[in-house]
């Protein structure tokens, strides 16, 4: 049954704050815990939380203020969940933070937040819905205006997360999911049935079953697509809505295709995708479906991409994010404003956004003009030109643009300007210059 947490607000008279010498409670009236329980543990909404409650008359849930509150802890200190425990239990300056001003009070075992955990998981899986992100906005709009900041002006950038996985090699992947197929069957006597076809890769870990290879590894590849086909087809009828199937199922597909020959009439062909054919969007570990593959200025990561958006206007004391957005890495900058924008101009009223070159674009150049905010770029999307090039480059030149956003004038760096017609190509622009 769920219940609003309100008993922050109204304290015991003694307690272990009370109880602190003047000296010490007044340094941590002064430290970051009092700014933490004001500014965010105070503006937490919980209401939209109830959902993922029992509407049942039962023992009321624990606070979700806390729950939230501490997972808000655990990432900006990068604790590990047996360290935010220990920490909400005996820590006194975290406690304070959440609202408790007494040790021992409000405890609850760890099940409880990985149970918390998994139904703000569920619901957003099944709704679509991310309580978290929503709290996160109502929070920062309340920041906002209770600060007075100046939102008129904010910046975008993006920057690559790692996801906490085991990076595998592509054999290694592929060993591991048939050993996942092999712990689902459940089926009386399909053990037997498929005992030769899984003995190769059931008789250590899959990183074991590499580490005994030798030579090339062409045939394994080959001998696991055949069988990865076969289960495919065999084991639909029952397990096609087990996860583990659903994995097998994606897996196989994009690491192999069949080959029809339409002269012999038999069966199809399994082949062996190249590596350099595979999608950066394929699977990278059964343990994160969404994960993805990207390398950016030469380092490679397995994960996301995490979008901020933040004020930066000058006159404002501090700044905040305002908005923050996570998807699979290989999704693009300029699909990220597009989806994020029209949220933040609702919210803060962002008259201008500045971004670097990687966010510019036909479609965000649409949904800008169609928000009416101006985007401003602090480079030209492309390549970046080398030192020792001496052509002039496009952020060299200053451009006039019409209401849709085309250019119609340049102004090169020698002070000449001409007017800017329209290519041999949509979305392809020509301007020549005398000598």
């Amino acid at each position: 049954m769920f219940r609003e947490n309100t008993d922050h607000l109204q304290t015991e008279f003694f307690n272990t704050v009370e109880g602190l010498p003047a000296k010490e409670k007044k340094r941590l009236a002064d430290s970051w815990a009092q700014s933490f329980y004001t500014e965010l543990f105070s503006r937490i909404d919980e209401a939209p939380f109830a959902k993922l409650c029992s509407g049942i008359y039962s023992r009321p849930n624990t606070p979700v203020n806390i729950l939230a509150g501490i997972e808000i802890l655990k990432a900006g200190y990068g604790w590990s969940d047996e360290e935010l425990y220990e920490a909400f239990l005996f820590n006194l300056q975290v406690r304070y933070a959440l609202g408790l001003r007494t040790l021992g009070e409000g405890n609850f075992e760890l099940r409880t937040l990985y149970n918390f955990r998994a139904r703000v998981s569920f619901h957003m899986q099944n709704s679509g819905e991310n309580l978290y992100d929503s709290m996160f906005s109502k929070v920062t709009d309340e920041q906002l205006e209770a600060m007075k900041l100046n939102t008129g002006t904010q910046r975008m950038d993006s920057t690559l997360v790692g996801s906490n996985i085991r990076r595998y090699s592509r054999l290694q992947l592929l060993v591991e999911v048939l050993q996942r197929v092999w712990r689902m069957l459940e089926e009386e006597g399909e053990e037997q049935k498929y005992q030769d076809d899984f003995s190769p890769y059931i008789k250590g870990t899959s990183g074991q079953y590499c580490y005994r290879l030798k030579g090339d590894l062409g045939s394994h590849f080959s001998a696991i697509g055949e069988l990865m086909h076969k289960l495919v087809e065999e084991l639909k009828a029952r397990y096609k809505e087990h996860k583990s199937y659903q994995v097998l199922k994606r897996v196989f597909t994009e690491h192999f295709e069949l080959k029809y020959d339409s002269g012999d009439g038999g069966g199809p062909k399994i082949e062996v995708k190249e590596g350099k054919s595979l999608s950066a969007s394929s699977m990278q570990s059964p343990d994160d479906l969404e994960a993805t593959f990207r390398s950016k200025k030469g380092e490679q990561s397995r994960g996301y991409v995490v979008n901020l958006t933040e004020t930066c206007d000058k006159e404002n004391e501090v700044q905040l994010i305002t908005k923050v957005q996570v998807a699979p890495n290989v999704t693009d900058d300029q699909s990220l404003m597009v989806g994020g924008i029209g949220d933040l101009k609702d919210r803060t009223g962002v008259e201008t956004v500045w971004t670097d070159g990687g966010y510019t674009g036909p479609a965000a150049e649409k949904v800008m003009r169609d928000q009416e905010v101006e985007h401003r770029t602090t480079a030209i999307r492309g390549s970046k030109p080398s030192s020792s090039d001496d052509r002039l480059k496009l952020e060299e030149f200053e451009w006039e643009t019409d209401e849709e956003g085309k250019p119609v004038k340049v102004v090169c760096p020698g002070d000449q300007d001409v007017e800017v017609t329209a290519g041999r190509k949509e979305g392809r622009f020509a301007a020549e210059f005398d000598d």
